[in-house]
């Protein structure tokens, strides 16, 4: 529980945000936040709106400010227990008037994205010769540093530099389309952490992270250690895909099999999915061209690997009783679900919804099936 309570803090402007004004700050009225481990992050925050005095006989004052416009950009700060927290560093696209009859009830919105968003205004016709996937990751990420971007790019399990006496990589999209084609190729995902301190966000390209050391446990039905309000878990045994078919090496042009038997991520599931239903696990043909064996295998393992989550939960807690955030794109532990749902999981997507005295944190977790790998969670 947190013992000094939940404070918001809020940045926004031109370029460089400052802190907001006090006056914007007292009409905040309500503030949520979606963070994805696929595609971009979100914000919305609503302002209350009124028109009263002299400042509103002809508009109203929070449309007037130049702080609320498009493309402008905002940064949200969580500090719990006196730890702060970057929740979200992004850019304005929307801004939405709900006008009211009713006293007190009008409002502005703002809503955006995060820093991705510059990365996809663009379309280009750019060649990429003698360089990898992890050359261009890490080219395309620093040439957005203005915003802060510090790359983390994790190299593929089987990396073939292009020698340009035989291919040359082309881009024709926006370098986020590019970024995501090139990790979709591998079973990898690309997307942007905000922090670790304001003004600098991280662009993390790799796998979906499945090791490090676990958050504080999401725990279900344990009377006065409760902390999580709902939990709901589906299980979807057709997700799971294994690969098969064949490829011409473009090296040799001999034909050879490709065919994955199973997932190479970390465990979190003592029974997966793809293990425990054979043999009825959905097979997909593996279509490429152009590729060696190596590559094509790392392809192969690549769709396996992306499928293999069957098991989703979905629920919500109060962060004032889980007594800080909850990180998605990384490990958590649930227990008081029972051995089949309780152990570890990958917390995908956290919605965080932030009102007055109020603090609600929706998550959706997944795994690739039942059964716990561990006795015990951080607790």
């Amino acid at each position: 529980m947190s013992l000094l309570g939940i404070h918001l803090t809020l940045l926004i402007g031109p370029t460089v945000p400052v802190p907001a004004p006090a006056p914007l700050i007292d009409a905040l009225a309500y503030a949520q936040v979606i963070h994805r481990d696929t595609g971009r992050s979100g914000f919305e925050i609503t302002f209350q709106a009124g028109r009263s005095g002299l400042s509103g006989l002809v508009d109203y004052p929070l449309l007037t400010t130049p702080l609320l416009k498009p493309f402008n950009r905002v940064i949200l700060v969580v500090t719990i227990n006196v730890t702060p927290r970057v929740l979200i560093d992004g850019i304005i696209t929307h801004q939405q008037l709900s006008p009211s009859d009713q006293p007190g009830q009008s409002s502005v919105t703002i809503i955006g994205e995060d820093i991705s968003l510059m990365m996809d205004l663009e379309e280009k016709s750019v060649e990429h010769p003698a360089q990898d996937e992890t050359i261009i990751a890490n080219k395309l990420i620093l040439s957005y540093a203005q915003y802060g971007l510090i790359p983390m790019v994790i190299p593929p399990l089987v990396i073939d530099p292009p020698i340009p006496i035989e291919r040359i990589p082309v881009q024709q999209e926006t370098d986020l389309q590019f970024l995501n084609d090139m990790a979709k190729r591998y079973g990898y995902v690309f997307y942007i952490i905000p922090g670790p301190v304001p003004f600098t966000n991280t662009a993390y390209w790799g796998p979906p992270v499945r090791v490090g050391v676990p958050q504080s446990a999401l725990t279900v039905n344990m009377g006065p250690q409760t902390n999580v309000s709902s939990f709901n878990v589906r299980y979807n045994a057709m997700d799971p895909t294994l690969v098969e078919g064949q490829i011409q090496d473009r090296l040799t042009n001999q034909s050879f099999p490709v065919q994955t038997f199973a997932s190479l991520r970390p465990p979190l599931a003592a029974f997966p999915a793809w293990l425990v239903n054979q043999p009825n696990v959905r097979r997909k043909q593996f279509r490429e061209g152009g590729l060696n064996v190596m590559e094509a295998y790392a392809r192969a393992q690549g769709q396996t690997d992306a499928s293999i989550d069957a098991v989703v939960a979905e629920g919500s807690l109060d962060a004032d009783r889980y007594g800080t955030l909850l990180q998605p794109r990384a490990l958590v532990g649930v227990r008081g679900a029972g051995y089949s749902y309780d152990g570890w999981w990958y917390v995908k997507q956290v919605t965080h919804v932030i009102q007055v005295g109020s603090y609600q944190q929706q998550f959706t977790l997944t795994r690739e099936g039942v059964g716990s790998t561990t006795p015990v969670v951080i607790p």
